[in-house]
């Protein structure tokens, strides 16, 4: 597999692109779309409202953690996850900005 070579792209370009990996997963989204609705710190409900095996639901929320979308406090043996709403702003904020530029194209013959 080659290299990216994120190095050659602008931080935001490289947060858009991370942002659209994560969220390029239908459970991912699925996971995000249960903490909104629950609104509160979850820590075991999502195996059985996602359908997904535990480690498999792990692996997707280190995914969500890793890029700050969500966060987790321990509380004995769990893990809690909720929604870490200052990192989601930002997220939403650059996605905003992206999504709703507009062409500056000319009438013309293009496309």
């Amino acid at each position: 597999m080659g290299l990216t070579k994120a190095e050659i792209f602008s931080e935001e370009q490289n947060k858009i692109a991370s942002i659209a990996k994560v969220l390029g997963h239908p459970a991912r989204v699925a996971i995000l779309q249960y903490l909104f609705k629950t609104n509160a710190c979850v820590c075991g409900d999502l195996v059985g409202e996602i359908g997904l095996a535990q480690p498999t639901i792990s692996q997707h929320l280190k995914e969500l953690k890793n890029i700050g979308i969500i966060k987790g406090t321990i509380e004995g043996t769990s893990v809690c996850y909720c929604i870490n709403q200052t990192n989601w702003d930002e997220m939403a904020h650059i996605l905003n900005l992206f999504i709703n530029q507009s062409p500056n194209i000319s009438t013309g013959d293009c496309c």
